[in-house]
């Protein structure tokens, strides 16, 4: 049985390993404690039935000096375990930071980037988590590939503690 939790500090070491294992572009261990002090939140990983993580979603607000409110939500990252692919993981951890963003910050929109080469993420988010291409954004990556600058509407997914009360 797989869990999805809220990823917690003690989670970076498994979390870096899942991105090293599984993606080309590497963050260093600062870059997971930064979302975990500042979106503490928003990220989640996937636990098989021996605790062992298999898989995770690093997600953050943008929160740019010229940022409007509600802040749109960004996912940094997202791995699963070659293993535990096609069971509906990424899906599952994507929607927990979806609702996370509409739920805490009222947020309407998610964006990500993903490499123009990465056809089986391109149709994860397209067609299964239906976000949109925005734009394409040259030489993106450090080894100077393309990425797809894509975004999803969240508004109306989730409902918030606000759409329930009455005035």
């Amino acid at each position: 049985m797989i869990t999805i939790r809220q990823a917690r500090a003690g989670d970076q070491i498994a979390m870096q390993q899942c991105n090293l294992t599984n993606l080309p572009e590497n963050y260093q261990m600062k870059y997971y404690l930064y979302h975990f002090a500042t979106w503490p939140e928003l990220s989640y990983v996937a636990e098989n039935e021996n605790g062992r993580v298999v898989g995770y979603v690093l997600a953050k607000m943008n929160d740019d000096q010229d940022a409007k409110l509600p802040l749109d939500g960004h996912i940094t990252s997202l791995s699963v375990m070659r293993s535990y692919r096609r069971l509906g993981l990424a899906e599952r951890l994507m929607n927990q930071a979806q609702r996370a963003m509409v739920e805490l910050y009222g947020s309407k929109c998610v964006s990500l980037h993903v490499r123009v080469s990465n056809k089986a993420a391109f149709s994860l988010y397209k067609n299964t988590l239906k976000f949109d291409v925005d734009h394409t954004e040259t030489k993106y990556y450090a080894d100077g590939e393309d990425a797809y600058a894509m975004k999803k509407n969240l508004e109306g997914l989730y409902a918030t503690e606000m759409d329930s009360l009455d005035f």
